[in-house]
């Protein structure tokens, strides 16, 4: 039986093709090298044409270390929002950011997530890692996704972090807007709901929890929709230990209180989608995350 789970697995499990750093820099279809350096895998699927149907795109951007102050400051300078840093790992921290165009598209009705990018300064491998935002834009906005915008917010990044290269994490550009690990594994939308009531009974309880030492930052995007930066309890974070550090801006995980209930991606999908070459045994060794994480934060909302 565990010989024909996984060759069922094998054959479901997208393979992509290992490129070379640099390849994937800038996004801009109407630079000569920029689409056209991507490497071509099939047809174009999508109506709204980007200039990356078909290609393979680069999770996160990687560069040279620096310190947090300087990291937040190049941001700042390219007009970005800090929103917050936090002790992702030992020797790491993440810095939370965003800008007025990031939060204008997660106002939009289940698009929360999108509000904040990442810059993970890994003290220990000296080196940064940000998130690639025409990427987890293209996964959170799915059919929504606007192009310019993404775009935009890469140039931008690339202008403050000159020489960044791609990440060995990587995906099939047309697949993100459907990504799921594998059949029965959640999408983007299937989220947790951990609390409900309404908005302001919500935030009270997550503000008031421990006396709120689990809350990272607030983020209002709306007049109905507010997006938190939670902790998870010091054992279930452990999982970035385990799967690798180098992607631990995924932390600090995020809640989105909304509409009378509080809601997080799914763990299943979330992993997933920032660690694309996480393999079915990587999983095994984090099988209880998912289910931890949704119990943090029914804690917090109790």
């Amino acid at each position: 039986m565990k010989k024909l789970i996984t060759a069922v697995l094998s054959a479901m499990i997208v393979m992509t093709t290992s490129l070379n750093a640099g390849d994937y820099l800038p996004y801009n279809p109407q630079d000569a090298v920029g689409a056209a350096a991507f490497m071509k895998t099939e047809a174009a699927k999508e109506t709204a044409k980007t200039g990356l149907e078909g290609t393979i795109i680069n999770t996160y951007l990687i560069g040279k270390h620096m310190s947090v102050a300087d990291a937040e400051a190049k941001l700042k300078a390219a007009g970005f929002e800090i929103v917050a840093n936090y002790a992702s790992v030992k020797k790491g921290t993440t810095i939370v950011f965003t800008d007025a165009a990031l939060k204008a598209q997660a106002a939009k009705p289940m698009r929360s997530n999108v509000a904040v990018m990442r810059l993970f300064v890994d003290d220990q491998e000296k080196m940064i890692s940000i998130t690639n935002p025409v990427y987890f834009g293209k996964a959170f906005m799915q059919e929504e996704y606007d192009h310019t915008v993404f775009n935009a917010e890469l140039e931008k990044i690339n202008k403050a972090f000159p020489g960044l290269k791609a990440s060995k994490d990587e995906w099939e550009f047309d697949g993100l807007s459907s990504y799921h690990f594998m059949i029965s594994m959640p999408y983007y939308k299937e989220v947790d709901v951990v609390g409900e009531g309404t908005n302001e009974e919500l935030l009270a309880k997550a503000k008031s929890h421990k006396k709120g030492k689990g809350l990272i930052f607030e983020l209002k995007l709306s007049d109905t929709t507010t997006l938190l930066g939670y902790a998870l309890s010091k054992r279930t974070s452990k999982f970035v230990k385990k799967i690798g550090r180098a992607n631990a801006g995924i932390l600090p995980y995020c809640l989105t209180i909304s509409d009378g209930k509080a809601t997080a991606l799914s763990a299943k999908y979330y992993i997933a989608i920032s660690y694309p070459l996480l393999d079915m045994n990587g999983f095994m060794g984090i099988m209880t995350i998912p289910g931890a994480v949704i119990k943090d934060y029914e804690k917090v909302f109790k």
